[in-house]
């Protein structure tokens, strides 16, 4: 079971969401709160294996408790669920630190397999979003991009390219080794190296640097 809590300032959206999880039989949320500050007691109370995350809250909006869920290192996977497709704001979240972005019009089945993939270690990204990250950063828009200002990343191998392609196509590490015919274990020292030359700590920001630095071109 897949252990969620809810944050956001609506209580109807809220219960809605709760409702709608309660008709599957892989997800149980365990807690909710209706702002960052309050988010953060929640998810120390509870350590739910993914936090689903309204953006626009009063007081202590997404962006704010994402920023600091990073800095409290609690390493929690956060999927964005909003009524606003805002790619701006879908760009301040990655770059905060939010795994997946979905919209709150999505299905029962969508929304719990994007948990489902977060849970198991991967990210959920639209493609229009990566577009618009690779815009941004040919741009010159990289301020937060981990890295952004730093040397190249020291040179990875083929087989790490290639790990590296599949985590930033959302794919788990039980999902990299059945596409690579690779054990599970493996695969996760292949994604550990990619980690350490990138000069990041989490899936989705070593994909940002790897943007960046043209590793996905």
């Amino acid at each position: 079971m897949i252990r969620v809590c809810l944050v956001d300032d609506q209580t109807l959206v809220r219960q809605g969401i709760r409702r709608l999880l309660d008709l599957s039989d892989e997800v149980e949320v365990v807690g909710e709160a209706d702002d960052g500050m309050a988010a953060l007691a929640v998810i120390a109370e509870h350590r739910p294996d993914v936090v689903l995350l309204d953006l626009r809250m009063p007081r202590h909006d997404g962006i704010w408790t994402l920023e600091a869920l990073r800095e409290s290192g609690a390493g929690v996977p956060v999927l964005v669920l909003t009524t606003f497709d805002d790619d701006e704001l879908v760009l301040a979240a990655v770059r905060a630190g939010a795994r997946g972005y979905l919209l709150k019009d999505v299905t029962l089945e969508q929304l719990v397999g994007a948990v489902r993939t977060l849970a198991d270690g991967g990210t959920l990204l639209r493609p229009a979003i990566t577009d618009r990250l690779l815009r941004a950063l040919r741009e010159g828009a990289s301020a937060g991009v981990p890295g952004a200002d730093e040397p190249p990343p020291a040179p990875l191998t083929e087989r790490e390219l290639e790990v590296l392609r599949l985590v930033a196509a959302g794919l788990s590490n039980r999902e990299i080794a059945e596409a690579l015919f690779r054990a599970e274990g493996t695969v996760k020292n292949h994604v550990s190296n990619v980690l350490m030359k990138l000069g990041t700590r989490d899936r989705t920001r070593a994909v940002l640097r790897a943007l960046h630095h043209g590793l996905l071109e």
